[in-house]
């Protein structure tokens, strides 16, 4: 293993001191969701902001730049999170903004559904903390 890679190892098992201070922006249209994640995040030290709909996250997004990940509900009426994605992704400054899909109901091709709106990871409901934390930690820690 090279020095690089053992650093990249130890980057992603030190894992608070990378998620401490680091500010997401939830979007869930559930307010259930929201605090669930709210408070697995704020245990590590995270900064949590939410929006109820695409168009509030999008609107969050630009009086906020300063996010550092989005946790993107996938079925949300009006805008769903798949429309929310592209738009944000069509901001030149967000197209590197890390986004998570999160979705209740993993069905065949929902993964490459939201890696093609343009989100970089997925993960499905009810959400595994540590999971969540990990693919966190892995796209922050670039």
């Amino acid at each position: 293993m090279t020095e690089a890679q053992r650093r990249r190892v130890h980057e992603l098992h030190d894992g608070d001191t990378k998620l401490a201070g680091r500010k997401v922006l939830i979007v869930d249209d559930d307010i259930r969701n929201i605090f669930a994640l709210m408070s697995v995040l704020e245990q590590h030290g995270m900064q949590s902001l939410s929006a109820e709909t695409g168009r509030d996250a999008i609107l969050m997004l630009e009086g906020t730049p300063d996010v550092d990940i989005v946790l993107m509900d996938v079925m949300m009426p009006e805008m769903d999170g798949l429309d929310t994605t592209r738009a944000i992704r069509r901001v030149s400054r967000f197209r590197d903004l890390p986004i998570i899909a999160v979705t209740a109901k993993a069905m065949k091709g929902d993964r490459e559904r939201c890696i093609e709106a343009g989100a970089w990871d997925y993960i499905s409901k009810p959400v595994d903390p540590d999971e969540l934390l990990g693919m966190m930690r892995g796209w922050l820690v670039r």
